[in-house]
């Protein structure tokens, strides 16, 4: 896959903004859960992760793995439950906060959870980013990243 502009060689990300004359993107979380819903998908891990997990959890990974996960065809994935969004991930707790997404294992969260929304998939070209933002609020508000934040993150998960 390339992210690179033809004219130029360089990341669509890395050129600067036309409103801002600054390269990067911006983004800042807004709590609306849309990254943990929708119609379906899966959220890996690792094994360290799912130690962490089941260490915050208070079971054993082996617990962890039989209550909190199944099988996909891209590997072993945090369970979905079926809410008025579609499906949305097991953590995703839409109480504690009315109006609001809060992640119930927010620090040990999966790095793909953690890396959102700087994935391979919505760095592709622009009209990727913009077409992740038609679901996710935060992008293009709030803090922006720098082209070398970016990606480090992109190459944290093959996502």
């Amino acid at each position: 896959m390339t992210y690179a502009n033809s004219e130029s060689g360089a990341e669509w990300f890395a050129r600067p903004d036309n409103d801002t004359g600054k390269p990067g993107l911006s983004f800042s979380c807004t709590m609306c859960g849309n990254c943990c819903s929708g119609d379906g998908g899966y959220v890996l891990f690792t094994d360290a992760e799912s130690e962490a997990l089941a260490a915050r959890l208070g079971v054993t990974v082996s617990e962890f793995l039989d209550r909190y996960t199944h099988d996909t065809i891209a590997g072993r994935s945090l369970r979905e439950k079926k809410s008025e969004s579609g499906y949305e991930c097991i953590f995703l707790d839409r109480n504690s906060i009315p109006g609001k997404g809060v992640c119930g294992v927010y620090e040990d969260r999966p790095m793909q959870c953690r890396t959102w929304p700087f994935w391979r998939s919505n760095l592709a070209g622009p009209w990727s980013w913009a077409n992740a933002a038609k679901t996710c609020p935060g992008l293009n508000s709030g803090r922006r990243y720098s082209v070398q934040e970016i990606r480090v993150l992109r190459e944290k998960v093959d996502m």
